[in-house]
């Protein structure tokens, strides 16, 4: 809760901040939404403040902001007599939370044919809670790897940074780049029915076909490109351990992405597929459910991050609706996953938090944290990989990441120490994103 030297709580203290910051942000925002505007410092003081840069946490920290960046950290800074004070000297503050495999613009729905029941205007419309559930637990930034439906991602992404809905900074695909009747595919019809160009926009068979149609979503404002390289679990006729997009293809991807300044990641399950995709120089695998002792030296040889959803499984197994194809080709893939994130930790390769979040209900994110700790990571490693790791996969350290001058104003804080117990991540009582409160609780 904002003070001027008011005790944590009065309502009075929200509405006067509210009225000397600045006004509300379009559409509906939280009620104790708070923004900075020109000239109005906001002084944050924390209890603990995790360092993920130094990988260290310290104590009695200010943090000051204005304009929605961060201008000053540190212990006994000078505050302006006018400042805004910010008292959570009873919480751990963290970097806003960043998750490297979303799918916020797609319906959270075990069946993907699902998304042919609803136009595009009721699909979007749909998806939108998706968004502010997942800010609301401090994830403040998401890379969005793909939609059924072309483009609803380029969508939801700009409707938020216009204000016009509540979420995370996202930084999304566009469409999945995939076979024909490939993972990502709209797969499962009958052979007669011909999808809309927008329920199979990415469908490329050939190194030409591929960079045609990076260069299109280059053009409708892709910010990454995510090529799928092996069959998958959640899409039906397919198998996870097959291997689809060849090396010419995958490395026809990550060329022309080049060109336009894109970055690709890797959908692969299969060993192959993952060392594929890694040699044709993708910035990351995602899942790499299967990735043996060789893809494993050479993701770490070539820097490739991987971003290993390993908590999920317990949302297919859970869920009564979830299609019995999706179920067997799951079967038997969590557990090779989880030790292969335990190989590729102890080998030092560079991982990233992502959780395919839209499988698990959104805002769920953080219970992945847990999982990674309990296969390996250190509680600083987990949190590292979904704050500085994450930012210099995507792309951005100078904007999100880390708290330092310069940098966005996005914090989250939680009561008790995520170093001592992970999961208090689980449960995140105040985040602010640009400077701006959207959730404060004790």
């Amino acid at each position: 809760m904002i003070t001027r030297h008011l005790p944590l709580g009065a309502a009075l203290t929200i509405a006067l901040a509210n009225a000397v910051i600045s006004q509300r942000a379009i559409g509906a925002p939280a009620p104790d939404a708070v923004p900075s505007s020109t000239g109005t410092v906001i002084a944050i003081h924390a209890g603990r403040l995790i360092d993920v840069d130094g990988g260290r946490e310290l104590r009695d920290q200010t943090i000051l902001v204005a304009n929605g960046r961060i201008t000053a950290v540190g212990a006994d800074l000078p505050v302006p007599a006018d400042a805004v004070r910010l008292d959570l000297s009873n919480r751990t503050v963290l970097p806003g939370l960043v998750d490297c495999h979303t799918h916020l613009a797609d319906i959270n729905d075990p069946e993907p044919l699902h998304v042919l029941t609803r136009s595009a205007a009721e699909l979007a419309y749909a998806t939108i809670p998706n968004a502010r559930a997942t800010l609301l637990a401090g994830f403040t930034t998401v890379r969005d790897v793909g939609v059924y439906r072309a483009f609803n991602d380029v969508a939801m992404r700009d409707a938020i940074a216009a204000g016009i809905i509540e979420g995370p900074r996202m930084y999304v695909a566009g469409a999945y780049v995939t076979i024909s009747s490939g993972a990502g595919a709209m797969t499962g019809l009958a052979p007669d029915i011909q999808l809309p160009l927008e329920l199979r926009y990415g469908e490329a068979n050939s190194p030409w076909e591929v960079r045609q149609r990076i260069r299109e979503l280059a053009h409708r404002g892709a910010d990454h490109i995510k090529v799928l390289a092996t069959g998958a679990v959640l899409t039906h006729t397919s198998n996870p351990k097959s291997v689809e997009f060849t090396p010419e293809e995958l490395r026809a991807a990550v060329e022309e992405a080049a060109n336009f300044g894109l970055r690709v990641e890797a959908h692969a399950h299969a060993a192959e597929g993952i060392k594929n995709a890694i040699r044709a120089g993708v910035a990351s695998v995602e899942h790499a459910t299967l990735i043996d002792d060789e893809g494993i030296a050479l993701a770490k040889q070539h820097g490739t991050y991987l971003d290993m959803d390993i908590y999920d499984e317990e949302c297919i197994q859970a869920d009564p609706n979830e299609p019995p194809d999706f179920l067997q080709h799951d079967r038997d893939l969590a557990e090779a996953q989880r030790r292969n994130f335990t190989k590729a930790v102890r080998a030092g390769v560079k991982m990233t938090f992502g959780t395919d979040a839209g499988i698990c209900p959104h805002g769920q994110n953080a219970r992945q944290f847990a999982f990674m700790v309990r296969y390996g990571m250190t509680p600083m490693q987990a949190i590292q990989s979904a704050t500085i790791n994450a930012a210099n996969l995507i792309g951005h350290p100078e904007l999100f990441g880390s708290i330092a001058p310069g940098k966005s104003a996005d914090f989250i804080a939680v009561a008790g120490d995520p170093l001592e117990d992970i999961r208090v991540l689980e449960k995140v009582g105040f985040v602010m994103k640009e400077g701006r409160i959207y959730k404060n609780e004790p």
